[in-house]
């Protein structure tokens, strides 16, 4: 999953955990460790019976979803690397999702927080820092972590795209807004010196930016501006992906400056614009009321 997949370090773990969860389930289940004779005869049954125990003890569907997936996985390795007979999957099917849709910021909430994040730093520096990665997250609709992997090289520019490498070492190219250049370009003037392959955004020690300092700077801002509790870091892309919505972009241009390998994915974001033309439509129409 590591070479061929480029999983995240976060999904190696999970997939980690989960295929201990099964091993040692299916030494309480058979009596024994598992070893690949036990696992050439596993039944749908046993699958089952697994996924039963984690609900029994408190997962959720997302996560018996996802460790069933990690199981599958598992098992087609095996299959492939040392001929055990993936019979306990087939037409196996995990517990049924229904995605959240995403929670957007209304347009004056985003551009607060991109604009006044800052304010709770006690440096020029590091406000002009929270504003240049608010910005960006909110103008070009970023994850955290790409903002964050982005080198003094990448700065971005007006009239210049944004390369930006995303999920699965997938790469995308993003417009760039002057609104956004302008804050990178005032954040670099207040750093100075600052080599082509040092980080974009710098910690106060000069190391890279760690997410969960931005997150917090963000979560003290939400609590002293009155922002809801879901005014996030990506709760910034969720609103840049709304708002183009709302203003008429189409759904295929969007999927494409959020990286999206699936439509689908995207998709998600019509059920919340759906949800705000009914608002607007029951605050205006005459008959609404």
């Amino acid at each position: 999953m590591e070479k061929e997949r480029r999983a995240s370090p976060h999904t190696l773990a999970a997939y980690g955990a989960d295929l201990t969860d099964l091993l040692q389930f299916l030494a309480r289940h058979h009596g024994a460790e598992a070893d690949l004779a036990s696992l050439n005869e596993l039944r749908p049954a046993d699958l089952r019976a697994f996924l039963a125990a984690r609900a029994f003890v408190g997962a959720g569907n997302a996560t018996r979803a996802r460790q069933l997936s990690a199981v599958r996985a598992f098992l087609r390795f095996l299959s492939r690397h040392h001929g055990i007979r993936p019979d306990a999957i087939a037409g196996l099917r995990g517990p049924r999702l229904k995605p959240p849709a995403p929670r957007a910021l209304r347009e004056a909430e985003a551009r607060d927080v991109a604009a006044h994040t800052g304010d709770v730093e006690n440096t020029v520096g590091l406000a002009l820092r929270d504003t240049a990665l608010f910005t960006l997250l909110y103008g070009c609709g970023l994850r955290i972590s790409e903002a964050l992997a982005l080198n003094v090289r990448d700065a971005p520019t007006a009239g210049t795209g944004l390369r930006v490498l995303g999920k699965g070492g997938k790469q995308r190219v993003v417009p760039v807004l002057p609104a956004v250049a302008e804050a990178i370009a005032a954040y670099l003037s207040s750093r100075g010196g600052a080599t082509p392959d040092a980080p974009l955004f710098v910690g106060a020690r000069g190391d890279r930016l760690n997410a969960a300092v931005a997150q917090r700077a963000l979560q003290t801002y939400r609590r002293l501006a009155g922002l809801p509790e879901h005014a996030t870091p990506h709760a910034l892309r969720h609103s840049f992906a709304t708002h183009l919505l709302g203003a008429g972009a189409d759904l295929r241009a969007i999927q494409e400056l959020l990286g999206h390998a699936s439509l689908s994915t995207t998709q998600r974001y019509t059920s919340v614009d759906a949800v705000g033309l009914l608002a607007t439509w029951q605050k205006a129409h005459p008959r609404s009321g």
